[in-house]
């Protein structure tokens, strides 16, 4: 077999938790690498969250960005670097710097599978590396692959080649029932997901060594060198319910932050939390969750306020040092909990955790 490394990186957030614990009790014999890029500005939450997942699989790979450097932690490093620019939802050098560029740096030039948390009840994609020799694998969705091999595998030019990897792998009956939706050329009305989700439905397995076959026959794609994949025959698809199960039934647990705390403003009483692993001033934190900071961990909140100068604010048009407030900070809770009993009429779950993600935007990126 091509030696092929398997790699799958420590968020500190609970889908990659969940993931790391899946994968070795699921598929013990994949030799996978767990890493984690240490940026030096993470909350004490999620440290000891990635120590307890460190006990449980033997070992995580620590990576860090400017390790040499005489600044305090990589971010410092960069920002000086950057002129105190501080990064932004238009310009997010924090995690191509400090996660994306080791990340890669650690991989090389090996063949690798990386393996992402992102969940059967999430519409989106993930990181997927620009590097030809690293490839992305969801092994909690339906749909395992990644867009880009989706597009190749089911592109119009390719319609040939892989009905006959198709029919190599699969038997009459399935065939039968398949065929009909592999030769169907992409149209305006008939495009990618429609074509995945109706060969999906025939058969996941089927579909999946059909891939598999491709990618051995006409692509360099890592998965493609390997003899044989055992996510081939998974058709597991794992949502939010499932990730807090598998990490309470393994002792790691939820990280810390996760944990409700309540609040009182006006005589009404609310919630929050932390909703996102990553470094302490994230700046896709909602308000809220900077108050959160602000009143669980001040120091942290102090450090965030010092980095803001010469006009760089972490929230666009509204510096730290106005958001804390006392007025300020008393809106943003009523907001909090006006929108938060507004959103749990619409929701269908009644989590606090769930209001926050389904309301926030990510950096998928950071998260994996």
């Amino acid at each position: 077999m091509n030696k092929v490394r398997h790699v799958l990186g420590i968020s500190g957030g609970k889908d990659s938790a969940a993931l790391a614990i899946y994968l070795k009790d699921k598929y013990p014999t994949l030799d996978i690498d767990f890493y984690t890029c240490d940026t030096k500005c993470e909350l004490t939450e999620t440290e000891q969250l990635v120590e307890r997942l460190r006990s449980y699989l033997g070992k995580i790979i620590t990576l860090q960005a400017a390790k040499d450097s005489p600044e305090p932690t990589p971010f410092d490093h960069i920002l000086k670097i950057n002129g105190g620019f501080l990064p932004s939802v238009q310009q997010r050098w924090c995690t191509q710097k400090m996660k994306l560029a080791e990340f890669e740096k650690y991989v090389g030039n090996d063949m690798a599978i990386s393996y992402v948390g992102i969940r059967g009840d999430e519409d989106r994609d993930g990181y997927v590396s620009t590097k030809p020799n690293i490839q992305s694998i969801f092994p909690f969705r339906r749909n395992i692959w990644s867009l880009d091999v989706i597009n190749k595998v089911l592109g119009n030019a390719s319609i040939d080649k892989f009905n006959d990897c198709y029919r190599s792998v699969a038997d009459d009956d399935v065939y039968e029932q398949a065929q009909k939706f592999i030769i169907a050329p992409l149209t305006k009305d008939f495009f990618y997901s429609k074509k995945l989700n109706a060969l999906l439905d025939v058969d996941i397995k089927t579909f999946n060594h059909a891939v598999f076959a491709f990618l051995k026959e006409y692509t360099d794609y890592p998965v493609g060198k390997l003899d044989s994949f055992p996510l081939l025959d998974n058709e597991d698809v794992l949502c939010k319910e499932d990730i807090l199960r598998v990490l309470e039934e393994s002792g790691v647990g939820v990280p810390a932050y996760y944990n409700l705390i309540d609040f009182e403003v006006d005589g009404k009483i609310g919630q929050y939390c932390r909703s996102r692993s990553g470094c302490y001033f994230c700046f896709f934190q909602q308000k809220i969750e900077w108050i959160w900071l602000y009143e669980q961990h001040p120091d942290l909140f102090q450090k965030a306020m010092e980095y803001e100068k010469d006009g760089y604010t972490w929230i666009q048009g509204e510096p730290l040092e106005k958001l804390i407030r006392p007025e300020r900070v008393r809106q943003i809770k009523l907001d909090h909990i006006k929108k938060t009993e507004d959103l749990k009429a619409k929701s269908k779950s009644k989590l606090l955790i769930d209001i926050f993600e389904d309301d926030e935007i990510n950096c998928a990126n950071c998260f994996i």
